[in-house]
């Protein structure tokens, strides 16, 4: 197994939203600047969750055309999935694609049961170009950022589980450790993990003299200019 970051250091990063953990990869991982989180809009039915941090459990699902597997091989491969779900490391947030396009969405896999069953299996979350549905009757805080909200499961059902998805643009593959808030989400490469705190507090400080200067009586352009010069000798 790879080495994966300290508990703590990953725990640490939920102080920071989805957006702040994105600004700091440009400066700890200056090449990802334009790929790594998702580039479409998501579902936050939830919003005042906190943001989420754990290791991606990637899947395929779809729900259009009836399951082409006997009941046994179904079983098989769900609990095969459920497994993947609950292996380490842990936490794990459950990362799945819906092959059904042009009609991804067409049956929930997410409700009630699944979230319940999924919490109970260490994973705190879920991100799918999918559908979800039984909002209020979803696992107590699990985090959700889907596709779409729809009524039905219709005949939805996994294809395969532990390979790379691709979900609103955001390329994922098993043991990806993902950041997710309302805003949306992004891969953090393992060896950026402790270094992001510090990228983030920089990225404060900065920012921190434009904002100030801009609430003051009489900001102008010329205390614009001031303002980017003090940026530049903050470290």
């Amino acid at each position: 197994m790879p080495d994966f970051p300290d508990a703590q250091a990953l725990e640490a990063l939920r102080q920071y939203d989805t957006p702040t953990i994105c600004n700091a990869l440009e400066i700890v991982v200056p090449a990802r600047r334009a790929f790594g989180f998702t580039r479409r809009p998501l579902v936050a039915p939830f919003p005042e969750l906190k943001p989420v941090v754990g290791y991606a459990r990637t899947a395929l699902i779809r729900s259009r055309e009836a399951h082409p597997r006997d009941r046994d091989s179904a079983n098989k491969i769900r609990l095969g999935y459920y497994e993947h779900i609950a292996a380490a490391p842990r936490p794990s947030i459950s990362v799945i694609q819906d092959i059904d396009a042009p009609d991804t969405g067409f049956g929930a896999f997410w409700g009630e049961v699944q979230t319940n069953v999924h919490a109970g299996l260490g994973c705190i979350g879920v991100i799918t170009d999918g559908s979800v549905r039984d909002l209020d009757a979803m696992s107590t805080g699990f985090f959700v950022l889907a596709g779409s909200v729809m009524p039905s499961h219709a005949h939805v059902h996994l294809v395969d589980f532990g390979g790379t998805v691709s979900i609103a643009g955001m390329v994922v593959s098993a043991n990806d450790i993902i950041h997710a808030d309302r805003h949306g989400a992004v891969v953090i490469p393992a060896a950026a993990v402790a270094k992001i705190p510090e990228a983030a507090d920089l990225l404060a400080r900065r920012e921190k003299v434009l904002i100030e200067a801009a609430r003051q009586p009489g900001f102008s352009i010329e205390r614009v200019r001031q303002a980017y010069r003090e940026q530049d000798e903050i470290h």
